[in-house]
């Protein structure tokens, strides 16, 4: 689809990589932005129409789709990661399904028919390189991105005979707050969003934004030692 003239939604736009979406639509020329955050007030872009949207919330997503009638492309952006592992209880592994698995769902079905009654337009889905990898503290994490990766796939088959794009984007660490505590390779937040922007008009069904991403995916299908050294 076309960037330049369109509506688009990010969610999670406050900050990070959200933030660096709503940025690259308006310099890419996007007619709309809407920008949406649990906290609207700390979406403070005057060339933005802040939302209040709270992903894990059905009655927040329904609100927000009855004033975003005419988006055309859907960014699920917002996510969590709370370093939980598979022992530490459900807590944590709860909230990281509802955001990140349960949340874009939500957010893409409430979204689907606008999308069709716009022409069809695009959802772009934020997942990971952890989609296909879990490591110690990223247990919840890998389990959310992982059924946000099989939902996306479904995603897809779900819309196409309405002609709504939809975009996978698996990435390794970002160089945003949510990986702050990371000492390794990061990419730049702009550099995401520009390759997904250019997937998004390409008619691309998946960004493998990184080094990291392309190494773990094709590593799947080789021994299962290969990925978890540990087992060796």
């Amino acid at each position: 689809m076309k960037i330049e003239g369109s509506v688009a939604l990010v969610t999670g736009a406050n900050r990070g990589l959200g933030k660096a979406y709503t940025e690259a639509l308006l310099a890419r020329g996007a007619a709309k932005v809407y920008a949406t955050a649990r906290d609207a007030a700390s979406i403070t872009d005057p060339r933005v129409v802040a939302l209040r949207l709270d992903v894990t919330d059905p009655a927040s997503v329904a609100e927000v789709a009855e004033q975003a009638k005419d988006v055309q492309l859907l960014i699920n952006n917002a996510g969590i990661a709370t370093g939980a592992g598979v022992l530490d209880g459900d807590e944590a592994l709860r909230r990281e399904m509802e955001t990140n698995y349960y949340g874009p769902v939500r957010v893409a079905r409430a979204f689907a028919p606008i999308l069709a009654a716009n022409g069809g337009g695009a959802v772009v889905n934020m997942l990971s390189a952890l989609s296909w990898l879990s490591l110690p503290n990223t247990a919840g994490y890998s389990a959310s991105k992982a059924a946000a990766w099989a939902a996306t796939n479904a995603l897809r088959l779900a819309l196409r005979e309405q002609g709504t794009l939809v975009t996978a984007v698996h990435v390794g660490y970002i160089d945003t707050d949510m990986a702050a505590h990371v000492d390794g390779p990061k990419v730049a937040p702009g550099d995401v969003v520009a390759q997904v922007l250019d997937a998004v008009a390409a008619g691309q069904h998946e960004v493998l934004a990184d080094d990291t991403s392309r190494r773990v995916k094709s590593g799947l299908s080789g021994d299962l030692r290969n990925m978890y050294p540990a087992l060796t």
